[in-house]
């Protein structure tokens, strides 16, 4: 679960940091896009990469799971959390979302499976991105689901570092902050796209 972690989590950064092109201008997130395209064998490793990795990350949780039921098979008569929090009690939740956003927002951006004009062509990724966020409910379903996906972002890289032994109470505190930081450097950074298609500033 960790280990994946690590590498969707690099992903989403550097997702994000290519994605954010946008706000400098047409040419720089197409001259982006095209590059990408034209490294296919590169490509097609990264992507085979991020299935696996996504593949076994549900797996991993599927058995923690799992693992967590049949350690205790009856339930407790009260229940009272000691040590956790709304994004932790909520995983199971936000990662079905995540899983039906990824399917959606492959439909959208990269088979052109959306409403509105889409240009089947990796040199015109801009225009595709502006038309996709200009309808509103595209853009909502963008920022809940980016809000679904701080949610888990924040308790699975906080949990990481407990996985991988990291965690000592000299520095916890400090490991919270890096959580918390990428997770609003990731998220609030999807957000601000379709935000800055639908007020104007990305047209």
């Amino acid at each position: 679960m960790a280990v994946t972690g690590i590498i969707l989590v690099g992903f989403l950064v550097g997702h994000f940091v290519g994605n954010a092109l946008v706000f400098v201008g047409p040419e720089a997130i197409n001259a982006y896009s095209a590059m990408l395209h034209n490294s296919q064998g590169l490509l097609w490793v990264a992507r085979a990469v991020l299935l696996g990795s996504v593949g076994l990350h549900i797996a991993a949780a599927f058995r923690l799971y799992a693992k967590n039921n049949a350690a205790r098979p009856q339930r407790y008569k009260k229940r009272h959390d000691q040590a956790t929090n709304y994004a932790a009690r909520t995983m199971m939740i936000t990662g079905p979302i995540l899983i039906g956003f990824i399917v959606y927002h492959l439909a959208h951006l990269t088979f052109g499976a959306s409403p509105g004009a889409y240009e089947h062509s990796a040199t015109d990724v801009y225009s595709n991105v502006v038309h996709g966020f200009s309808i509103w409910w595209v853009s909502l379903v963008y920022i809940v689901s980016m809000l679904a996906l701080g949610n888990h972002l924040f308790h699975g890289t906080w949990s990481m570092f407990q996985s991988l032994g990291w965690n000592h109470t000299a520095y916890n505190g400090r490991l919270m902050r890096i959580a918390l930081g990428l997770t609003l450097f990731v998220t609030l950074g999807n957000i601000s796209i379709p935000l800055a298609v639908l007020t104007g500033i990305v047209r």
